[in-house]
C-alpha cells in the first residue's frame, strides 16, 4: 500500500495531509525517514511512525453535522471554537477532521471523518460531488448579475465557473439565491459575490451530492456507516 494511503487509513487526515507530513520528514518507516508519498508499506509488517508515534489503522467514522455559524472548520485553533469542540470527545479522539470547508460565518451540512480516502472522494472535483448552497444577499439581485455569475469569476488567476446559479422561491428578483459548486476554494462564494458587488447576509450549505439537510438541528450530528452515507450522497437522502 502507498504510504500516504496507509497514513490516511490511520486517521492522520486526508492524503493531502499525509503528503504534507511525509514531505516535512515527520514520517519514519522501520526507523528510516521517508519523504516519498508513493513508498510502499506492508500493513502489519512495516513499522510506521508519525512524530515518533506508531500509526495504525483505526475504526472508520462518518459523521453528518449541522454546523452553526461562529465556529471554524479546523481540528485545532488557538483563538476560535472549532467544529470538533461541539462533538463528543469519544468521537474526536478517533481522529475526526472536517471534509472540506465552511467558513466561520457560514452554516449547514458538514461531513467529518477519519477516513482519508472517503474525504478525497468527496472533496476532489474529479469525483463530481456537487455541493449546494442557499445564499441570502443584503438586497435582491437582478437577472443580469446572475448571468455574470454563471459565466464565472476570476479567482487566483483563473476563471472559476459555478455549476448553477439561480434565484430561489421562483422570484424574478430575490435576495435568496442557489449556488452549486463542484470545487471548493477558500471562501469561494463570498469572493464571487464580492467581485459582483454583492454582500452576503447568510450562507447555508444545504446538500452534498444528493444528501440534503432537512430536519437536523443546528449543532446536532448523526453517525453513519460509509455504505449508508455514500448511498445517500449518490442516490438521495434527507437528514
Amino acid at each position: 500500500m502507498r504510504l500516504n494511503k496507509y497514513l490516511a487509513s490511520c486517521a492522520v487526515g486526508s492524503r493531502r495531509t499525509a503528503d504534507t507530513l511525509i514531505f516535512a520528514g515527520r514520517v519514519r518507516v522501520n526507523g528510516e525517514v521517508v519523504r516519498e508519498p508513493g513508498r510502499s508499506v506492508l500493513p502489519g509488517t512495516d513499522l510506521v511512525l508519525v512524530d515518533g508515534v506508531v500509526a495504525s489503522p483505526t475504526e472508520k467514522l462518518y459523521v453528518v453535522f449541522h454546523k452553526p455559524p461562529g465556529v471554524v472548520c479546523a481540528c485545532k485553533d488557538r483563538f476560535e471554537k472549532t467544529v470538533l469542540d461541539l462533538l463528543p470527545p469519544s468521537l474526536v479522539e478517533q481522529g475526526l477532521f472536517p471534509v472540506g470547508r465552511l467558513d466561520k460565518d457560514s452554516e449547514g451540512l458538514l461531513l467529518l471523518t477519519n477516513d482519508g480516502d472517503f474525504a478525497q472522494e468527496i472533496m476532489h472535483p474529479s469525483f463530481g460531488v456537487i455541493k449546494r448552497y442557499h445564499v441570502r444577499l443584503t438586497a435582491p439581485v437582478d437577472a443580469r448579475t446572475l448571468q455574470q455569475w454563471r459565466k464565472g469569476i476570476l479567482m487566483e488567476g483563473r476563471i472559476v465557473v459555478p455549476v448553477l446559479v439561480e434565484s430561489l422561491w421562483g422570484a424574478e428578483k430575490s435576495s435568496w439565491i442557489r449556488v452549486d459548486l463542484q470545487e471548493g476554494k477558500k471562501r469561494e462564494i463570498r469572493v464571487m459575490a464580492r467581485a459582483l458587488g454583492l454582500r452576503i447576509r447568510r450562507l447555508v450549505r444545504v446538500a452534498v451530492g444528493k444528501l440534503e439537510l432537512a430536519e437536523l438541528q443546528s449543532g446536532a450530528w448523526r453517525l453513519f456507516t460509509r455504505e449508508e452515507l455514500c448511498r445517500m450522497i449518490a442516490l438521495g437522502g434527507r437528514i
